[in-house]
């Protein structure tokens, strides 16, 4: 597809390496030269220098043959405005980022209005997420699958856990466990594993299962889901609001500890059943008063980095709550990954990540079979989503006797609701949706599987 970005921040340039990457015509467009010049110097991507909601600049970049805009200024109203001249000048598809919460009790009326494809809001999409983790405090990652029948979960295997030694293989048979572990993140290196594969402490893995199965597997091997009660939240910021909402929603109660004095004003009348509390959460004592030790969640949400990461190294030292760390900035990730922030909350990269999974659903009408996508382990792995449409060189062959790219593995089939965890001898049959985890990134059909 041609597809036109505007705005080259964190977003936009990791839209423009990602879309590039999987065969898509990029054009980017910035106000900055230095910008442009540093994108089209490291990508095959063309570059306009000039402002994004001009009409003259949009058909520079060749809009009228566009299948897409996307939108990811700083501004929520240059995004909007960007989106209403494509829509006037082309028939293309457009998406929008939108922050501003006061346009999200609004943003079905604008979507509609505008004839939007998709907007994005990434603090609502990271408070999303955070809720989810939140909700299986055991795992430290999910994705759903199937309509919400499967989760991709991700959590790491504990010292002395009885997973500690054990081949993948005896680890079913001894739980009688329908779960697939479908990647393991060691340290650097990630292995979608067989089932001789040898899991040891501290690795990070990924396996796919129902909600039901997956609750039982934790109590198989002794980790308990302890209902999480209670969180303190650092800085009240908008992604602090979003996620408020949804604790109080499920009978979760919140502190939230803001330095600015308007702000702990507006936030009290926001939620008059939490506790705003006007400190600076840099003061241990403070956190002490405030019951860091009894918290069940823990979560790290200033706008500087530097300020979450310590606040968090510290409440994983002193309580066993569950961490969440807000990283605006990844110049360090090798070395932020091997500390214990508990889970790392990017609204950048899931806003990015939100969109190129919409970007593979329209392509998917454009003749790709792919339903939903998700990239783990720092984007080095994905895991896929087909629906089986027609009748191919894989359907009804048992898995066993299907020769499949390396690294690659069928994790999933969800057969009219029914899901299966297969082995060599299943098949893949017409109308199913097969879940694909593997290291080959941009595959398009089901089919791409096969050497």
């Amino acid at each position: 597809m041609k597809i036109l970005i505007v705005g080259c921040g964190k977003v936009g340039s990791t839209l423009a390496e990602q879309l590039d990457r999987e065969g898509h015509d990029i054009i980017i467009i910035d106000n900055k030269a230095s910008v442009i010049d540093y994108i089209t110097d490291t990508l095959d991507v063309i570059g306009i220098v000039g402002n994004g909601a001009s009409y003259h600049i949009l058909l520079e970049a060749g809009i009228e043959t566009a299948d897409l805009l996307i939108a990811v200024t700083g501004s929520d109203e240059l995004n909007l405005l960007c989106c209403l001249f494509a829509k006037k000048a082309s028939s293309c598809n457009t998406i929008a980022r939108v922050r501003n919460p006061q346009y999200n009790e609004e943003i079905n009326f604008i979507r509609e209005e505008m004839g939007l494809s998709m907007t994005i809001n990434p603090e609502l999409e990271a408070a999303n997420e955070m809720f989810q983790l939140i909700r299986l405090p055991s795992a430290i990652k999910i994705a759903t699958f199937a309509d919400g029948r499967v989760e991709l979960l991700k959590f790491q295997i504990p010292k002395d856990s009885i997973l500690d030694g054990m081949k993948i293989m005896s680890m079913n048979r001894q739980f009688n466990s329908k779960v697939l572990v479908c990647a393991v993140e060691r340290g650097d290196q990630v292995f979608i594993p067989s089932g001789t594969f040898l899991l040891k402490a501290n690795d990070k893995i990924f396996f796919l299962a129902s909600p039901k199965i997956a609750a039982e597997f934790f109590l198989h091997i002794g980790i308990t889901s302890n209902h999480i009660k209670n969180a303190l939240l650092i800085g009240g910021g908008t992604l602090a609001v979003y996620l408020t909402n949804k604790l109080l929603a499920n009978g979760i109660k919140v502190k939230i500890m803001e330095q600015n004095l308007d702000r702990c004003n507006e936030l009290s009348e926001m939620f008059p059943e939490a506790l705003i509390i006007n400190a600076n959460a840099s003061d241990n004592n403070i956190l002490a008063e405030e019951g860091i030790k009894e918290m069940d969640a823990f979560a790290s949400l200033t706008n500087l980095d530097e300020e979450n990461i310590l606040l968090s190294l510290y409440a994983n030292k002193v309580s066993k709550a569950k961490i969440f760390t807000k990283i605006t900035r990844l110049a360090y990730e090798d070395i932020i990954e091997e500390m214990p922030l508990g889970i790392i909350v990017n609204p950048k990269i899931i806003t990015a990540d939100r969109i190129i999974q919409h970007v593979r659903a329209m392509s998917n009408r454009k003749g790709s079979n792919v339903e939903t996508l998700y990239k783990i382990v720092g984007s080095k792995v994905e895991a896929l989503e087909f629906r089986v449409k027609s009748n191919s060189a894989f359907v009804g062959v048992p898995l066993e006797k299907l020769e499949l790219k390396p690294n690659l593995l069928v994790s999933c089939i969800n057969r009219q609701g029914k899901i299966i965890i297969p082995n060599g001898q299943d098949t893949i049959q017409l109308g199913d949706t097969v879940i694909i985890v593997t290291t080959n990134t941009g595959l398009n059909d089901l089919g791409d599987i096969l050497l």
